[in-house]
């Protein structure tokens, strides 16, 4: 369990493969790496915290190298583009 719901426990950072850039320009969805233990409800609120954005749901995943990946669909009022930006990745 992660203690305290600290978002640096949560988020570990933000993917920029070249699937990760298609997400976010065709489904407004970023991508981000985050901790093994940590639930969708609390990936959720992380985001929701870290960048003042509205998440319309969480998909995660853990890839062949043992990385947890969460695929976090954002509301079309905030592009994920824009964060993006903000984080130097595009």
């Amino acid at each position: 369990m992660i203690k305290g719901n600290e978002i640096s426990s949560i988020l570990k950072y933000p993917l920029s493969t070249e699937k990760a850039v298609r997400a976010i320009e065709a489904d407004n969805t970023l991508v981000f790496a985050v901790n093994k233990i940590a639930n969708k409800a609390q990936i959720k609120w992380a985001i929701q915290k870290e960048y003042s954005v509205k998440v319309l749901n969480v998909r995660t995943m853990i890839d062949m190298k043992g990385v947890k990946k969460a695929y976090v669909k954002l509301d079309q009022s905030t592009p994920a583009i824009d964060i993006t930006s903000k984080l130097g990745l595009i």
